[in-house]
């Protein structure tokens, strides 16, 4: 690394090969092989490394993944309970052993608040100062920003509001009722743990992605890693925008490995609803499609365990599992309310689990779309020496899990460092 003088008021500009921006487990994973490479880097973290985790995730979450599936390059799960689910602290001790063990080069506390083309590679303004580098890698998440409809503007001050990076714990809400919206993952966990705080419960659902927690004696998570179905490249998928946008799966890691669908939530007296759709004077309206949703998501749910079937039967695997199993259809109420006056008192918070976002305000590079997406191609920017990381079936369906980086950052790193060598040579 060397510095120079900026023109501009004669700062001290840093220069290094590649910057990295962000410190999570794909932040550190692509430093691990940019180091196989001998090649220059740096990693600028805003925060701490596994920032969001430690500070942006609620108290009892656990990874959705088995223990065993824990892994990064060279580094992976070893302690006692390989069928367990990390919790939201062994997750973040985790990834710092693999930033220890890789000796990233970390810089914490280090804000980027820009990133811009200049000749030859990228200028990078950080909350420490400015570095010129020749590539740029985006590790910095999908989930820097929670995503809440427009018309949240319209609930009744009397409500309070939150989304998941704010929620902790039921001991923080007001007491009362709760409705929560969205029922991926993370809405029916926290439809869930609500529940048995012993509040009411509503919880509107969209589309989701309905999965059993095992299936056949073995995790279900286990079937998508042995059968290939988490292996898919993007290349592969018919409809990759579609696909890149599906909610994450209606499940839970729990010492008991239950199944947390909507089946379960109805047995435990939460109450569904549909789509929420509006706010209007002071009533909060829902679709009334929630029969329909629920059949498509059963019915995707019944085909993909059928994939898992006929690969059993095809690789001679079916003698080491359990029979073939079926599951009862979700089961909708004849009637449900379209609408909720939110003047009453009977809900006094709404959690926004409706999805997340990743936060490019910083990248002054024309390379992300009106919705806020990146262009990109299997992580490769539309931008010379610009990459990503840790996006949603970025390179595979296994992308955004903490065990489908490896092939993501090696790749992603092989392009970067062809790059290299053409700009070297030219």
């Amino acid at each position: 690394m060397s510095r120079s003088r900026s023109p501009e008021g004669g700062r001290a500009i840093e220069h290094t090969t590649t910057v990295v921006v962000g410190g999570g487990h794909a932040g550190i994973a692509a430093s691990h092989f940019l180091s196989n490479r001998s090649i220059d880097h740096i990693v600028l973290e805003r925060g701490e490394v596994a920032n969001s985790w430690r500070h942006e995730r609620w108290d009892s979450l656990r990874l959705l993944t088995p223990n065993w599936l824990s892994r990064l390059p060279g580094h992976r799960y070893d302690g006692p309970d390989p069928d367990g689910y990390m919790t939201r602290g062994e997750v973040v001790e985790f990834i710092e052993r693999f930033a220890a063990v890789s000796d990233a080069p970390v810089r914490t506390d280090t804000a980027v608040t820009s990133v811009r083309p200049t000749d030859g590679g990228y200028h990078v303004t950080t909350s420490q100062g400015d570095i010129r580098c020749r590539a740029v890698v985006l590790a910095s998440g999908a989930c820097n920003l929670p995503t809440v409809p427009q018309f949240a503007d319209a609930v009744p001050a009397s409500v309070e509001q939150l989304t998941p990076f704010d929620y902790r714990s039921p001991d923080q809400l007001p007491a009362g009722g709760v409705l929560v919206v969205g029922a991926s993952a993370t809405g029916v966990q926290l439809a869930a743990e609500l529940r048995r705080s012993g509040r009411h419960v509503i919880l509107s659902v969209g589309e989701h992605v309905r999965l059993p927690r095992r299936y056949r004696g073995r995790d279900v998570l286990w079937w998508m890693y042995a059968s290939g179905v988490w292996d898919q490249r993007h290349d592969e998928v018919d409809d990759l925008t579609r696909a890149r946008r599906l909610p994450s799966p209606q499940l839970v890691g729990t010492s008991e490995r239950t199944t947390l669908d909507l089946n379960a939530l109805t047995a435990m007296d939460v109450e569904l609803v549909g789509r929420f759709a509006a706010v209007r004077d002071g009533c909060a309206l829902f679709s009334g499609g929630l029969r329909n949703v629920c059949s498509l998501a059963d019915l995707k749910m019944k085909r993909l365990l059928a994939t898992f079937d006929e690969w059993a039967r095809t690789y001679g695997r079916d003698a080491e599992v359990d029979p073939a199993e079926q599951f009862a259809p979700t089961r909708v109420p004849d009637s449900t309310r379209l609408q909720l006056d939110l003047r009453s008192g009977e809900i006094r918070t709404i959690v926004w689990a409706t999805g997340f976002r990743p936060d490019y305000r910083w990248l002054d590079v024309p390379v992300v779309d009106e919705k806020g997406r990146l262009r990109h191609e299997g992580g490769v920017v539309d931008s010379p020496g610009l990459y990503a990381l840790g996006l949603p079936l970025l390179r595979r369906r296994k992308s955004t899990f903490i065990h489908g980086i490896e092939d993501d950052a090696r790749e992603v790193v092989d392009h970067l460092a062809r790059h290299l060598a053409v700009g070297r040579s030219s």
